[in-house]
């Protein structure tokens, strides 16, 4: 759909549609409960490991996963339903792996710069700095925010 653009030099302006045909290699819905985040992460984890994964993809895609699913817990829930849902998924798309998170909010991620004291405010610049990638995209539900990393060179 849209041009790959690095995170790095336009997160602002990133919208990005894997395409339709890559493998998607797992799929997990969670209720929009903070109790869910752990499986959420072992879910990201255990499936870049059984799909043989580099090195440490794995942890890797498990720390940038929870930080998004958090971001959708926490931001994603002003103003949606308490019964609404969380998703994960997880695909291939050549060399990288591509987890998305989506929610039903429509408000936009952006990197915050937290202060030194700060308790919240580093998940995007954490995922900003080890993905190869990341970006959000617009949904007919809401949106999702995804990140590649680079799983099979």
């Amino acid at each position: 759909m849209g041009e790959a653009l690095n995170a790095r030099t336009a997160p602002a302006e990133c919208r990005y549609e894997p395409d339709r045909l890559v493998p998607v290699l797992g799929e997990k819905w969670i209720p929009r409960n903070g109790k869910c985040l752990a499986s959420a992460r072992r879910f990201v984890r255990d499936v870049a490991a059984d799909w043989d994964a580099a090195d440490d993809v794995p942890e890797v895609a498990e720390l940038l996963a929870s930080e998004l699913v958090t971001n959708a817990l926490t931001h994603g829930a002003e103003a949606v339903p308490a019964a609404s849902t969380i998703r994960i998924s997880v695909s291939r798309e050549q060399e990288l792996i591509v987890v998305a998170v989506y929610d039903s909010c429509i408000v936009l991620p952006r990197v915050r710069r937290a202060g030194h004291l700060d308790t919240c405010g580093r998940g995007l610049a954490i995922v900003q700095t080890f993905s190869h990638n990341w970006g959000w995209t617009i949904t007919p539900c809401g949106k999702s925010v995804w990140f590649q990393l680079v799983a099979w060179p």
